[in-house]
């Protein structure tokens, strides 16, 4: 790992990562890379779990192949100096800012979406200039040997190298000192990662979690929010870091949402067979999600094979703050609803716990969608819809509190890699 650090230090020291057109070369030759070992890719997260090619495509690589346009297409205006004013007394002067590459960057990926969450961030760092040791989720090892073969064989590992490992490589590499470490995952390792960066005081970037709420206020349009939800929340088994972790809505549309909800799941046929469903990741958390159900609350779904670790789309009723299901963030394909007779008392409960890393609101009223925005802290969130905010890279993707320190995506990644120099001449 120290060898590996120095000579990346050393590449960036040579100043060639600079050059706006080395960075536009290595960003079109991971493209190219991507697009070349598309049906590789594809079929290591098969293989991991039972991810579709059509899956993978729409919230994984269609998504990296965007943020590499967009980096090629803007890095120029991104990475140049930008003027400001001068203040009176430093006349006659010109003033600017000037963003520079940090250095040596150590990204540590997750394994839920483990294409979108390693590369995505490693474009942002390459846009900004930086080096790259990027360090895979181990649980899907079939896209980490890709996705390490892919980088190694084709990039100076001075400049971008994939270190495969579990633990102790993970801890060898946040004993080293690095320019920037970005992490996606749990809290709790993510407190890991923070206490080993405070050693050298390195700057981190946290994408976190949390229970993120859906809030319906009446019933305009429950019909399409149901759709929207049960998507949002069914993609990817649940495997996702924004899904909506749990339902708030009034008393009175309890029955309605449900009946409506689990329409929803039946019509969409969720299952690995149908190329719309995926494994859970592996055993252990087939029986984590096992031990949060309550057999009493179940309204539908609710089996699960621990052998084939396909676990069903489960909606769960008359959920309270104090059952298990809401004491961690799901991370899995279970929807606790919970009802309301008070909205103060709805937001009230959320405020009582961490912020979540999304809050989605579905209402038909002004009024009340402002009430929830301007009341509750959440990373990022959406109105009448689920997830889709995070398509936008024109908006900053990140946690607030434990859901997360920092924002990425679009020029929100180039900023996170790099520092600003403020400059004044006479």
């Amino acid at each position: 790992m120290k060898t590996l650090i120095q000579s990346q230090r050393d590449f960036f020291n040579s100043n060639q990562t600079k050059s706006i057109d080395f960075r536009i070369a290595q960003l079109l030759k991971l493209r190219k890379l991507l697009q070349a070992n598309e049906q590789i890719l594809n079929e290591a997260i098969y293989a991991d779990f039972q991810k579709s090619a059509f899956d993978t495509y729409t919230n994984e690589l269609s998504i990296l192949y965007a943020e590499i346009d967009e980096s090629v297409r803007k890095i120029k205006n991104w990475a140049s100096r930008k003027r400001v004013t001068t203040n009176l007394v430093n006349l006659p002067a010109k003033s600017y800012i000037v963003p520079e590459p940090l250095g040596v960057c150590l990204i540590i990926g997750a394994w839920n979406y483990p294409y979108q969450l390693s590369f995505g961030p490693a474009i942002a760092a390459i846009a900004a200039g930086n080096t790259v040791v990027l360090k895979p989720s181990e649980l899907p090892i079939r896209t980490s040997q890709v996705m390490a073969k892919m980088i190694n064989e084709n990039f100076d590992p001075a400049f971008f190298k994939v270190v495969e490992g579990s633990i102790p490589e993970t801890n060898a590499l946040l004993a080293e000192r690095f320019d920037k470490i970005f992490f996606t995952g749990s809290v709790a390792v993510g407190k890991i990662v923070y206490q080993a960066a405070a050693k050298y005081l390195t700057p981190v970037t946290l994408e976190l979690g949390g229970k993120s709420p859906a809030i319906i206020t009446d019933a305009a349009n429950l019909k399409l929010h149901v759709k929207r939800i049960i998507w949002a929340k069914f993609i990817n088994a649940g495997q996702t870091c924004i899904a909506p972790d749990y339902i708030l809505l009034p008393k009175s549309l309890e029955q309605e949402f449900l009946t409506l909800a689990k329409a929803e799941i039946a019509q969409e046929h969720f299952a690995v067979a149908n190329d719309n469903y995926v494994q859970i990741i592996n055993t252990k958390n087939v029986q984590r999600l096992a031990n949060l159900l309550d057999p009493a609350k179940v309204y539908c779904g609710g089996g699960f094979n621990e052998q084939t670790r396909v676990f069903e789309p489960t909606i769960m009723q008359q959920v309270s703050f104090d059952d298990k299901i809401m004491q961690e963030e799901i991370f899995g394909p279970i929807l606790p609803v919970i009802t309301y007779e008070n909205l103060d008392e709805a937001i009230s409960e959320i405020k009582k716990r961490e912020k979540p890393l999304s809050c989605y609101v579905f209402t038909s009223s002004t009024t009340l969608k402002n009430k929830i925005i301007n009341e509750l802290s959440f990373g990022s969130g959406a109105i009448n819809e689920c997830i889709m905010q995070i398509t936008n890279s024109n908006m900053p993707f990140g946690g607030v509190g434990e859901s997360g320190i920092g924002a990425y995506h679009g020029e929100f990644g180039f900023k996170t890699f790099s520092h600003f120099k403020s400059m004044l001449e006479k």
